[in-house]
């Protein structure tokens, strides 16, 4: 269940995978049911959303960086084996096997020289050197030498790390901050961290105390306030003091954000208020979570975008769509990729 966040080559997707099923007609009260403009002319063969004011498309067997305008804002000084999107000023790169970082001006950062390596957070990021992982800052320097087995990244000044078959919690310095105890951990977010004792997930502080016993299936990442849960194949939500705040009840559930949760039940999908109440009710064939005021969904063999009123905002045209990020989601049409802005 542990999760690493490291990135060993570019994985430009979907929101998701779904199975084809018969068309529904729009609402009659859509906000737009005419054909969507394009802010940047579906021409790709893939592309990622927009961070840091650009996004990786792919023309062919090439990638390269787009501004909001669509014009390039990124270009390598070589062809590498493999790109991922800008984080705190650096990109993930791949060549001759080895990860290193590219710069805005297209240069190496740092050079590539590392086995496997993620995004920069929190000023550090965490690389494999000899099967062990370490920590280093945008200049290169290594801030942390390479000896944990496994890491989770830094997030709100803590990172998990694996010494021996336990995880626990090490500063930015690189000091323990929480004995490894645990049979598996997650990143902090919003002062809790999900960790496993045996086959049971519970939920700590940042002092590495229980607020929620290990009791569950599986638990996740806080987010607006609200942990997931799982219990055998029913998914729910605890509060932040670690109470069940929505009992299991869901075939799949997403992270709360801005207030809603995205959730599957009878094979539909849904958005729930933080009292478990369907605000939107489940009859998307698939969605996905609320970014920048909409969500993409599914109706019938289209996406399209609601808003948080379930209102549709951008009728269902599109064969794939991401979410929107600064601005602009990207779309797929007529099996290429675009970009289209926020109404």
């Amino acid at each position: 269940m542990f999760r690493l966040f490291l990135l060993a080559a570019l994985s430009l997707g979907t929101v998701g995978a779904c199975t084809t099923s018969p068309k529904l007609s729009i609402e009659q009260s859509a906000i737009a049911v005419a054909p969507t403009s394009m802010a940047i002319e579906n021409q790709f063969d893939s592309a990622s959303d927009f961070a840091e004011g650009a996004a990786l498309v792919q023309f062919g067997r090439e990638f390269r960086y787009i501004d909001h305008s669509g014009r390039l804002t990124v270009t390598p000084k070589m062809e590498l084996e493999a790109y991922a999107p800008f984080s705190e000023g650096l990109a993930i790169v791949r060549l001759g096997g080895l990860f290193g970082y590219l710069n805005r001006q297209g240069n190496f950062a740092i050079e590539p020289k590392y086995e496997q390596a993620s995004k920069f957070q929190e000023g550090l990021a965490a690389i494999r050197v000899n099967q062990r992982y370490g920590f280093i800052k945008p200049t290169g320097e290594v801030v942390i030498p390479p000896k944990f087995e496994m890491t989770s990244g830094f997030s709100q000044g803590f990172a998990a790390v694996k010494l021996g078959d336990k995880y626990g919690y090490i500063d930015q310095t690189g000091k323990t901050a929480i004995e490894p105890k645990f049979d598996d951990a997650w990143r902090f977010s919003a002062g809790l961290a999900a960790a496993r004792i045996g086959k049971k997930w519970g939920y700590i502080n940042q002092g590495g105390q229980f607020v929620a016993q290990p009791q569950f299936d599986g638990a996740f990442n806080v987010a607006d306030s609200m942990g997931r849960i799982r219990v055998g194949d029913r998914w729910g939500y605890v509060d932040l003091s670690g109470k069940i705040a929505i009992s299991p009840q869901y075939s799949f559930a997403s992270d709360f954000s801005n207030g809603l949760a995205l959730v599957e039940s009878n094979k539909k999908w849904g958005y729930i208020d933080k009292s478990g109440k369907f605000i939107i009710e489940p009859k998307y064939e698939f969605a996905a979570s609320f970014t920048d005021g909409l969500a993409p969904v599914k109706l019938g063999e289209k996406w399209g975008y609601i808003a948080p009123n379930g209102r549709i905002a951008i009728a269902p045209q599109f064969e794939e769509a991401g979410s929107f990020y600064e601005g602009l989601a990207r779309v797929k049409l007529n099996e290429k990729w675009g970009y289209i802005r926020k109404p």
